[in-house]
C-alpha cells in the first residue's frame, strides 16, 4: 500500500510537464558547489511557489550522488506528537512522478534504539514531509527509498535515543534531510516582536535572528540552537528536527546556506510573512563500525534461531546446533563466546511470546542462540509453549551481548545505548538496551520497572542497589 499525496496539486503541480517546467526555470543562477557531494540538507517546505526555488537551490547538488537512501526529518503541523519518531505504516509514498518505496528494514533497526511510533495518518496529513518528496525523484531518479520521520517534543532521555539510533544507523548511502522554515513573523504565529507595521525593519531583525540560528547550525553547537530557541522564542518550526540533526551528526565541512528568501519579498508587506532557507553539508557518521556481526553472520543466527525452534516445537532433533565446533559451515563470529538473549514476538501485533538469553559469555554465541531459541519457545515460565500453528507469526530477534561491567551509579545509564542489570537484596533482573525505547520511558521510569521486575518496590533502585550495563547488536528476521 502507498500513501498517495494529499498536496499534489495544490501545494506543487499535480502535472508531470508542469514540475519539470518549475525545475528548468530554478536552474538559472544556482550556485556551484565544488567539494564532495553533501550528505545533509536542510530544505524549506512552504508551496512550491513561495519556497520551491529555495528548496532547489540544495536539492541540485545531490544529482547523481549515488544515494539509496533519504531520511527525512520534518516537524508536525495537524499532530501533537511526544517522545517518539513516527514513521508510516504504508510501503511505499506516491507522488505524481510515481512512488517511492519505504525502507521498512532501515525503519525496524531504528526501533530497536529509538522511540518509534507507525501512523500512516499523521504522514498523510503532513505537508512538511510530502512537499520534499518529488524533488529527491528529480535529483536521484528512481533507485532510491525513503524514511519519513516527523517529529514534535522530547523529553532528555529520549531526544538521547533518538539521536543515537540516528547517528548510528546514517551510512554512506543515505540522504540526510531537515525540512524545516524559518521563522514565522505575524499575529496569527503568535510572533511580533517588532511589531506588526510591516516595513523593511521588521525584515531586518527577523534575518538577524535566522542569521544567528543559521550560524549555530553550520557550527554543529545543537546547545546553543536550543538556547537561542529558548531565549528569542523564535518560530523556528523545525528546531527540534534540527537539534536532532544536530546532536547526531558530527560535520566534516562547516553546513553552508545556499538562499534566504520570504514569502513577502515580492509584494515587501512584513506585517506577516515566514523566512526560507537552504543549506548543504556533509557529516561525518558513526555507523555500526563497531559491529562484531556482519550481515551474513546476522542472518545465520536467525536461521538457526528459526531452525531449532521449529525443530523443538514440532518433535524434531536439535543436537546440531549444540555442538557447534563439529559442523565446519559456522561463520568464525558465531564461534566465539558471548551472552545473548532470543525474543520472540508476534508479527501482526509485536506482542512478546518470549524472550530468555544468559548475559555472561560462556560458551559459543551458536550454541546459546540454538539453547535459549528453545527456551524462548518453551521454557519462558510467563508464556504457554508456542505450538506449531504459530510458528509462521512469529519473529525471532536475537540480541548478541558484551560482558556486563559494574557501574558507579544508576545516573551512568544510557538510555538507548547500554542494556542493564539490577541487583539488591539477593533479587536480580535484566533489561535489554531495546526495552526503554520501545517503551518510551524516561530512565527512572525504566529503573521502576526494572526493580518491580525484581521483585521488589518501585523505588528500590534510588538507594542500596547494584547496577551493570553491557551493550547488544540488535537484530532480527
Amino acid at each position: 500500500m502507498a500513501l498517495v499525496s494529499t498536496i499534489a496539486g495544490t501545494w506543487y503541480p499535480a502535472d508531470v510537464h508542469e514540475i519539470h517546467a518549475c525545475v528548468e526555470s530554478w536552474e538559472s543562477g544556482s550556485r556551484s558547489w565544488d567539494e564532495e557531494k553533501p550528505n545533509v540538507l536542510l530544505l524549506p517546505h512552504a508551496g512550491w511557489a513561495y519556497s520551491g526555488e529555495t528548496a532547489w537551490r540544495a536539492v541540485r547538488l545531490v544529482r547523481g550522488a549515488g544515494f539509496r537512501r533519504v531520511v527525512l526529518l520534518a516537524p508536525s503541523h495537524a499532530a501533537w506528537i511526544e517522545n517518539r519518531l513516527v514513521v508510516p505504516e504504508s510501503d511505499a509514498v506516491s507522488t505524481p512522478l510515481g512512488e517511492i518505496k519505504i525502507d521498512k528494514e532501515w525503519i525496524d533497526r531504528l526501533a530497536l534504539i529509538a522511540p518509534v511510533s507507525r501512523k500512516d495518518r499523521v504522514l498523510a496529513a503532513e505537508h512538511a514531509v510530502q512537499i520534499e518528496y518529488p524533488f529527491f525523484q528529480l535529483a536521484l531518479g528512481d533507485g532510491f527509498s525513503i524514511v519519513p520521520i516527523v517529529v514534535g517534543t522530547f523529553g532528555t532521555d529520549q531526544m538521547a535515543m533518538c539521536v543515537r539510533g540516528l547517528s548510528r544507523l546514517m551510512d554512506a548511502e543515505t540522504l540526510l534531510v531537515i525540512s524545516t522554515d524559518f521563522t514565522h513573523y505575524g499575529d496569527d504565529f503568535s510572533y511580533t516582536p517588532y511589531g506588526t507595521t510591516g516595513g523593511e525593519e521588521v525584515r531586518a531583525k527577523v534575518a538577524a535572528i535566522d542569521d544567528e540560528a543559521f550560524s549555530l547550525i553550520s557550527k554543529g553547537d545543537a546547545d546553543a540552537f536550543s538556547a537561542l530557541m529558548q531565549r528569542t522564542g523564535a518560530t523556528i518550526c523545525g528546531r527540534v528536527a534540527i537539534e536532532l540533526a544536530l546532536r547526531a551528526s558530527q560535520w566534516k565541512t562547516p553546513f553552508t546556506r545556499l538562499a534566504y528568501t520570504t514569502s513577502s519579498d515580492k509584494s515587501r508587506d512584513f506585517s506577516r510573512f515566514v523566512c526560507y532557507a537552504a543549506g548543504a553539508g556533509r557529516a561525518e557518521w558513526q555507523g555500526e563500525a563497531q559491529a562484531v556481526l556482519n550481515a551474513e553472520d546476522r542472518a545465520f543466527l536467525l536461521r538457526v534461531a528459526r531452525e531449532t525452534i521449529e525443530n523443538a516445537v514440532c518433535g524434531g532433533g536439535t543436537r546440531r546446533f549444540l555442538q557447534p565446533t563439529e559442523s565446519k559451515r559456522i561463520p568464525p563470529s558465531a564461534l566465539q563466546k558471548m551472552g545473548a538473549f532470543v525474543t520472540l514476538k508476534d508479527r501482526r501485533s509485536d506482542a512478546l511470546r518470549g524472550c530468555i538469553g544468559e548475559i555472561l559469555p560462556m560458551r559459543p554465541l551458536v550454541e546459546v542462540v540454538a539453547r535459549r531459541a528453545i527456551d524462548a519457545a518453551l521454557h519462558d515460565p510467563r508464556f504457554l509453549p508456542v505450538t506449531g500453528n504459530e510458528l509462521a507469526s512469529l519473529r525471532i530477534e536475537i540480541s548478541v551481548l558484551t560482558p556486563p561491567a559494574p557501574v558507579t551509579s544508576w545516573r551512568d545509564i544510557v538510555l538507548g545505548r547500554d542494556g542493564m542489570t539490577f541487583e539488591k537484596k539477593g533479587r536480580f533482573a535484566v533489561f535489554l538496551p531495546q526495552v526503554a525505547p520501545e517503551q518510551r520511558w524516561d530512565l527512572p521510569t525504566t529503573l521502576s520497572h526494572l526493580a518491580r521486575k525484581a521483585g521488589l518496590p518501585a523505588d528500590a533502585w534510588r538507594d542500596g542497589a547494584k547496577f551493570s550495563t553491557f551493550r547488544a547488536e540488535v537484530f532480527h528476521e
